[in-house]
């Protein structure tokens, strides 16, 4: 029954109906993404994904990402491939009719993958780790529905003389309904792992589901499944079938772009707001980043310059540039403190706070206003600075398996076990590496120290690819003195305070270390900016 029922799901995953001609991009610029520009961060890495005027964009993007935007189906259900599938990064740059549907688009993007990376593919069903949801043993405590309600679930928080706790409220909602929103319960394997109604129960049901915090030691997920038992149901990990899409072959490198490609698709002129209005004095609460109000409107609350500075041209937390002038380098003053009230485009019509592509151009319109207004000026040179070197000393690694994709990926057992992250406590995390190159390992550290601001290079003569897990907590840097300069590393904190950094987890746990050395790198040189803004 279940078999069956994960075929019907999937049935529809590849849409081009057979004996019809895909819909194609009218121009498109394929190419590997430059790895200085994705390495550093890859938290946000993926950009794009929205069509803007007639052009279509991808930037930063695994072919793990291009495939599951392509088919719409989420990554944990893409099979097979490569191990290089979630790592390599490409950009997609296209040309289409305005206004063309995502449908469309998906398919234009389908017809793109398969022409420049050879990429085939085709629906299975496999067993996979997840929960069935059935009946238990006990009384029922559900109600049948009485029709009305608007027909899902909702996650309600609940304060009271306890811990806060959610709770999860549905309404004239299918069992199968039910089972997809205890997945979505933000807490555990849970919501990473398939639910699958079991129950047999037909019809709409009402239920009230609350979730409280587990109990010391316990996870999450249990706290989730005893409540589940307590309505008279049972959840139950095992492998369940599930509809997913297998990569049966794919190449690395795309084929090359047709000719013509810099005149046809052409780099878009840096966006500026249409209008501007720029606030000082200000010595109020200042927000933390440019916010994204209703309409197109962008405001700032009280910011230091310096950090919208830092902002506009993607430096790293604490990293400065260098000559900054002396009125502007007094990190105790408010004089310079501004807020800014401004409109994006009219073609600004995306959803600018969840997309990391419309965030770019956020910042290339407060780099033209602070060029505008300030009369800013900046170069980027090559100067000796503190840099990391990653060596060996006592490896403790263990050899990749090749059948692994090659990657890391991030956990935080906190957020697991209660839900609720206490930062003031630090903040635990678990990093899992699979078939990774110590070049490779390298190369990503910077997205996981605020304090690696350059490249670190691979000097261990490790070789071949490893698999290995470190835990570290992330706000153990955070604590350490800032005396860095312009970014060389921080000074050691006058006083243990027993958490593990990230570098001494390296060190520790996988027997590498980061050694300090001076190179040449390229760093952001301030040539010149006014005291005051231009009239508004």
């Amino acid at each position: 029954m279940l078999r069956s029922l994960a075929s019907i799901v999937f049935l529809a995953l590849v849409s081009n109906a057979a004996g019809q001609t895909a819909p194609k991009f009218d121009i498109a610029d394929v190419h590997v993404s430059p790895r200085t520009d994705w390495v550093k961060n890859n938290s946000h890495a993926l950009q794009g994904g929205f069509l803007l005027g007639d052009r279509f964009e991808l930037h930063r993007a695994t072919m793990l990402d291009l495939v599951r935007i392509a088919y719409n189906v989420d990554a944990d259900k893409v099979f097979g491939g490569p191990s290089w599938l979630d790592y390599d990064r490409y950009e997609v740059i296209a040309k289409t009719k305005p206004g063309t549907r995502p449908a469309a688009l998906r398919q234009m993007l389908q017809s793109l993958l398969e022409d420049r990376f050879k990429l085939t593919v085709k629906n299975d069903t496999r067993e996979v780790p997840g929960y069935v949801l059935s009946k238990g043993k006990g009384e029922l405590r559900l109600k049948h529905s009485d029709g009305s309600g608007a027909g899902s679930c909702q996650n309600q928080i609940i304060t009271g003389d306890e811990r806060v706790y959610t709770s999860i409220q549905c309404r004239n909602t299918t069992m199968e309904a039910f089972a997809a929103a205890l997945r979505q319960y933000q807490g555990g394997p849970l919501n990473r792992l398939p639910v699958i109604d079991s129950t047999g129960l037909e019809g709409t049901w009402d239920a009230d589901l609350p979730v409280r915090p587990a109990a010391a030691g316990g996870s999450q997920d249990s706290a989730v499944i005893d409540s589940v038992e307590k309505l008279g149901l049972k959840l139950e990990l095992g492998k369940v079938p599930q509809p997913v899409l297998s990569i049966e072959s794919v190449s690395e490198q795309p084929s090359a772009n047709p000719p013509g490609i810099e005149a046809a698709l052409p780099p878009l002129p840096d966006p500026e707001f249409e209008v501007a209005s720029i606030r000082l004095p200000c010595n109020g609460n200042f927000t933390g980043s440019l916010r994204f109000e209703t309409g197109g409107r962008v405001t700032a609350v009280c910011m230091p310059l310096m950090s919208l500075i830092t902002d506009a041209y993607h430096l790293a937390p604490f990293e400065r540039p260098l000559g900054v002038p002396k009125w502007l380098a007094d990190g105790t003053t408010t004089a310079y403190n501004i807020s800014i009230d401004a409109k994006a485009p009219a073609n600004f019509a995306v959803e600018p706070q969840n997309n990391a592509q419309a965030r770019d151009m956020l910042t290339s319109m407060l780099r033209s206003l602070l060029k505008d207004r300030y009369k800013l000026a900046v170069h980027y040179e090559d100067r000796p600075m503190d840099a990391y070197t990653l060596v060996a000393a006592k490896p403790k690694l263990t050899k990749g398996d090749p059948s692994n994709r090659t990657g890391c990926t991030r956990q935080t057992p906190a957020a697991a076990a209660g839900g609720i992250i206490d930062f003031g406590a630090g903040l635990q995390l678990k990093l899992v590496c699979q078939n990774m190159t110590m070049a490779q390992w390298a190369e990503q550290l910077q997205a996981y120290d605020l304090d690696i601001y350059y490249p670190v290079l691979d000097r261990t003569g490790l070789q071949g690819a490893w698999d290995f897990t470190l835990s570290y907590d992330a706000m153990a840097g955070v604590h350490l003195p800032i005396a860095r300069g312009a970014g060389g590393p921080p000074a050691e904190a006058s006083e243990p305070t027993g958490a593990v950094s990230f570098r001494d987890a390296i060190e520790k746990q996988l027997g590498l270390k980061l050694e300090v050395s001076k190179r040449p790198e390229p760093v952001l040189v301030i040539d010149h900016i006014e005291e005051k803004p231009t009239e508004n």
